[in-house]
């Protein structure tokens, strides 16, 4: 998606070890167009789908989440990092390591908004070693819930987290795919972008 791969190359940031600083424009400061464009891509990759929910990552996945859960119709469900007041006791819960953050991040999604046989579609900010979205997987499969494709902004192929999901036998598409961030450039690829 070259509106994205240009916003990428204008107010990205290669910051080292593999991390893209791409808060002015997803995940601090969101650009609202930018994501709408992004969500329409996303419904026109999962149209074919039968998604009946959205599963995405608090925080940095909500934005292309929501943008493509109006253009499929479909809710959106976040897994929270902490558990709220107001979340039942029970829930289910998983663990995934956080690269930019350097620990472990817990997601967490009550019961009452992931249930059993409905078909989900995760849509996140970034597929890099595929932890996150595993995760996510993992809190689908925990439900009785069944994933039926995953969609990212971008993708970092060098860090290999399309081979670990490619065992689901779902659709992934990324809307862009950096396969180099070496020496302070981010090279791109078309290799996987939809």
């Amino acid at each position: 998606m070259e509106l994205l791969k240009n916003r990428i190359l204008t107010d990205g940031k290669n910051l080292g070890n593999g991390i893209l600083k791409v808060d002015r424009f997803i995940n601090h400061q969101v650009d609202p167009l930018l994501m709408d464009e992004c969500g329409k891509e996303f419904a026109r990759l999962f149209a074919d789908t039968t998604a009946v929910k959205i599963l995405t990552a608090e925080i940095s996945g909500i934005a292309p989440a929501l943008m493509t859960g109006k253009y499929l119709d479909l809710p959106v469900v976040y897994a929270r990092k902490t558990k709220p007041v107001t979340m039942p006791s029970e829930v289910y819960i998983t663990v995934a390591p956080s690269h930019t953050k350097g620990h472990n991040t817990e997601l967490i999604v009550s019961p009452e908004y992931l249930g059993r046989g409905e078909k989900i579609l995760i849509i996140d900010d970034f597929l890099a070693s595929g932890a996150t979205i595993a995760g996510l997987v993992r809190l689908a499969e925990v439900a009785g819930a069944e994933v039926v494709g995953i969609g990212t902004l971008i993708e970092k192929t060098f860090e290999g987290g399309r081979t670990l999901l490619s065992k689901l036998g779902v659709p992934i598409h990324s809307l862009v795919s950096i396969s180099s961030m070496d020496d302070g450039k981010i090279e791109f690829t078309d290799e996987f972008e939809a």
